[in-house]
C-alpha cells in the first residue's frame, strides 16, 4: 500500500514557477499526429471535430498500491509534480459541463496505455487519457519535460484548443485539482462572451 493519500494533496507542497517554456504554444496549430488512446485505438488531434479541445498534460497518474518513483518524500519536493489522480478527478466532476459547452477532453502522459487504462478505469473517467510513450507530441510542441527515476515525464500544463489551433495554454498549474475548474470559467466566459 501507498504510505500517504493518493487522492488528496498535501499541505506545503513547492509551488512551480513559469520557466516561460510554454510561451510559443499559443497560437499553433495541432501536430498531425494520432495518439494510442485507453478507448481503444488512436486518436488525432488534429482532426478536430468540436469547437474546443482541452487536453491537460501531466506528470503520471500513480497507483494505490505502490509509493511514487523515488518515494513520496522526493516525488512532493519536485515542483508540480503531485496532483495527478485529484485533477483526473475534477475533470471528470466537471466533464459534463465541458462537453455542454462544445469540449473534448483528453488526458495525456508519457505512461503506456496499459498503465492509463487502470487509471482510468479505477477513477471512472468519462473521457480517454492518450499516451505520448513515443514523445511524438512532446517534442512536435516542444513541451517541457523533467527526468526521474530514468523516465521523461511531462510538466503539468494545459492546452486548450479552438478548431484546429491551441489558443491559451496554462502554465505552470498549480493546485492540479483547481485546472478544471478555471478551464471551465475561462471557455464558459469566451463562449458566453461571443453570443452576447
Amino acid at each position: 500500500m501507498r504510505s500517504d493519500d493518493l487522492y488528496s494533496l498535501p499541505l506545503g507542497l513547492p509551488v512551480p514557477v513559469d520557466d516561460g517554456a510554454c510561451d510559443h504554444l499559443p497560437g499553433r496549430p495541432w501536430p498531425v499526429l494520432r495518439l494510442p488512446s485507453t478507448s481503444g485505438g488512436t486518436v488525432a488531434l488534429a482532426e478536430v471535430d468540436t469547437d474546443w479541445q482541452v487536453l491537460y498534460l501531466y506528470p503520471r497518474t500513480g497507483q494505490p498500491d505502490r509509493d511514487p518513483p523515488g518515494g513520496v518524500r522526493r516525488w512532493d519536493a519536485i515542483p508540480g509534480s503531485r496532483g495527478c489522480t485529484p485533477q483526473a478527478c475534477a475533470y471528470r466532476d466537471l466533464h459534463a459541463e465541458l462537453r455542454d459547452l462544445g469540449c473534448r477532453i483528453f488526458g495525456i502522459s508519457t505512461q503506456d496505455t496499459d498503465y492509463q487504462r487502470e487509471a482510468a478505469g479505477r477513477l471512472h473517467l468519462p473521457f480517454p487519457l492518450l499516451s505520448d510513450g513515443g514523445l511524438e507530441l512532446t517534442h512536435a510542441l516542444r513541451l517541457p519535460t523533467f527526468e526521474v527515476a530514468g523516465m521523461t515525464l511531462l510538466k503539468r500544463l494545459t492546452l486548450i484548443g479552438r478548431r484546429e489551433r491551441i489558443e491559451r495554454c496554462f502554465y505552470p498549474v498549480f493546485p492540479p485539482d483547481a485546472d478544471a475548474g478555471n478551464v471551465l470559467r475561462y471557455i464558459h466566459d469566451r463562449v458566453h462572451g461571443e453570443n452576447q
